[in-house]
């Protein structure tokens, strides 16, 4: 299957698509990916051994993940997107693509996304889904409130699509859960100089869980559901 075919964005226009600009521009789509194809992503996924996310490399890749990769992160998918949110010319910007098997219970504070960052996209990948909110991404309308939900919580299911542009309302975050989430996480930025810095930030924090796995899964383990993180 050709990368057109893997991640066409006339598929965002489906009925079900849920565009919204306040409190700040979203966007919710389902079925974004062919069945077909869902054998294939999930024997390519990276198998990283520590959880969190981690800048994307060709090589922990299978080939459809790296062709689901280059369309994420083409210029034509950036400007579907960034006509549907009103950023003009999103596909001028950097992308920086990290990648996500599993999560710790410390993740998924309420948070904003930094300022370096023009507008995220995350695509999930998991054929299943425990019947719990764990885990479950949310827009949120406040920065202290994870129930203050201003859209429907989306499961991350394979296929499931949400971006958003980046704003200092743009609230979001998950309630705890740890165990195998599959994500391809998809920022674009500011800069060429923020690429870098936060790629090299990637790999070494990599690097660190490696080390001392043990010990971030232990870090936050028993945090607030309201727990948030300024950026």
């Amino acid at each position: 299957m050709n990368s057109a075919a893997l991640l066409d964005p006339t598929r965002l226009d489906r009925p079900d698509t849920d565009v919204r600009s306040e409190p700040f521009p979203f966007l919710i789509a389902h079925g974004q990916l062919p069945d077909e194809a869902r054998a294939d992503l999930e024997r390519d996924f990276p198998r990283y051994a520590s959880a969190g996310f981690f800048p994307y490399d060709a090589t922990d890749c299978g080939p459809s993940i790296n062709a689901l990769v280059q369309r994420l992160s083409s210029a034509d998918f950036a400007s579907a997107i960034g006509t549907r949110l009103g950023i003009t010319n999103l596909g001028q910007y950097p992308t920086l693509i990290t990648l996500c098997r599993s999560l710790n219970k410390r993740h998924g504070t309420i948070h904003t996304d930094s300022r370096s960052k023009v507008a995220t996209a995350l695509l999930y990948l998991n054929n299943l889904w425990p019947d719990t909110s764990d885990g479950c991404l949310r827009f949120l309308g406040s920065i202290d409130n994870i129930d203050n939900m201003v859209a429907p919580e989306l499961k991350p299911l394979y296929g499931e699509f949400a971006v958003f542009k980046r704003c200092d309302n743009s609230f979001h975050g998950h309630l705890p859960y740890e165990g195998e989430r599959r994500v391809i996480q998809v920022a674009w930025l500011t800069s060429e100089k923020e690429k870098l810095r936060k790629t090299k930030r990637g790999k070494f924090s990599r690097a660190f869980k490696k080390l001392f796995g043990s010990l971030d899964r232990k870090l936050g383990a028993g945090r607030d559901r309201n727990a948030a993180h300024r950026d």
